[in-house]
């Protein structure tokens, strides 16, 4: 992130503040609805995006000296996530992994998510501050289905990545696949439960 003026920083801080506060009352809200960690929740959405805003050499030097992928540099929207994941532990002591998770995979999700992951996943992608073409319909679909939310934010994301010619991130293909199949299963499980109260 490049500032032209003190202004335009202070600007941008302050937006991410209300980000994060967003994403930290949106958390906790479908923590509870779905059964999550609240105070996990809660944790994870504060430092979420602690390294968003940094310029791109900045992540960049923290991208080799971590050793994370090749693929992360210069790519300051998925490099914080990763970033702040390491610093929280090596730093800042936080040792609990499904915390660690949920910042690290906010931005991308992968497969075999956490509960708490998708919670994460999924405010970050939908609090009152977001505002692109599908949003709306999620935001109603978040109340009654937590992974048909989150694909529904992988879709529109892989969509909006292909018509800008831009590479989609391999954890992120995983997320959606590993969803469609949750999903199927589930469905599969209430067409079961459903036969068999029929045959009672």
């Amino acid at each position: 992130m490049i500032f032209t003026s003190d202004h335009d920083k202070e600007k941008y801080s302050i937006k991410r503040k209300e980000h994060t506060e967003e994403v930290r009352k949106l958390a906790v809200a479908l923590a509870k609805r779905y059964g999550a960690d609240k105070e996990k929740a809660e944790k994870a959405a504060v430092f979420h995006d602690m390294f968003r805003g940094k310029g791109k050499d900045i992540l960049d030097i923290y991208v080799r000296e971590m050793g994370l992928p090749e693929r992360y540099i210069q790519n300051p929207d998925l490099s914080h996530s990763k970033i702040a994941a390491i610093v929280m532990e090596k730093e800042m002591g936080i040792s609990d992994e499904d915390i660690l998770n949920a910042v690290k995979y906010h931005t991308t999700g992968r497969a075999d998510m956490s509960k708490l992951e998708r919670v994460i996943f999924l405010a970050d992608s939908i609090e009152p501050g977001r505002d692109y073409p599908g949003v709306e319909k999620i935001r109603e679909l978040s109340n009654e289905d937590l992974d048909a939310a989150c694909l529904a934010v992988i879709e529109n994301t892989i969509g909006y990545l292909h018509r800008q010619n831009i590479n989609i991130d391999p954890d992120t293909e995983k997320a959606r696949e590993w969803l469609k199949k949750t999903i199927s299963k589930k469905g599969d499980l209430d067409e079961q439960q459903k036969n068999s109260i029929a045959c009672g």
